[in-house]
């Protein structure tokens, strides 16, 4: 049986006006990365959008700032691997685990 272009069309909208509503629901949507047993926190929207930084003073030292920029980067990359991972999973459930070329 052929689908009916309408209900194709239909079911299309459906599926950008939940895409929609769940890129919302993202941009609010918080994760956290952390590196050195959280002594750098990142916070992120599942977006990509940074929060905020905090990271522990007992880290700083300025005689090894490398250590410290290290311990930013492994955080971001938590925090940015979480929010993909999060983005990924909440817009599968809208596209039925389709792939959707520029969606994730």
């Amino acid at each position: 049986m052929k689908p009916n272009m309408n209900t194709l069309l239909a079911q299309a909208q459906k599926m950008q006006s939940d895409m929609g509503r769940v890129q919302k629901e993202l941009e609010v949507t918080e994760v956290e990365g952390s590196s050195g047993n959280g002594a750098v926190v990142v916070k992120m929207s599942a977006t990509g959008n940074i929060k905020s930084i905090s990271i522990n003073p007992s880290v700083i030292d300025p005689s090894d700032h490398e250590m410290l920029e290290d311990l930013v980067l492994t955080a971001f990359n938590d925090a940015k691997n979480k929010a993909d991972e999060t983005s990924k999973n909440a817009m599968s459930v809208v596209t039925g685990g389709l792939s959707i070329p520029g969606i994730f």
